[in-house]
């Protein structure tokens, strides 16, 4: 896998997932914002897979 994330990008996206998935722990959201651990994996790993698909690059090359 290619580093398809940039770094502004990928801060933002650990951001939101850590936000939704401790709105989610301690139970002031449903169960959908467990879906902010799709969005912490991907700005930990720097690699989006619908970026991928739609040809989008934010990282430097």
């Amino acid at each position: 896998m290619k580093c398809n994330v940039g770094h502004t990008d990928r801060v933002l996206r650990m951001t939101v997932g850590v936000t939704l998935m401790g709105l989610a722990g301690f139970g002031i959201t449903g169960p959908w914002a467990w879906i902010g651990i799709a969005s912490f994996l991907t700005g930990v790993l720097g690699y989006c897979g619908a970026y991928s698909m739609l040809g989008i690059n934010t990282a430097k090359k």
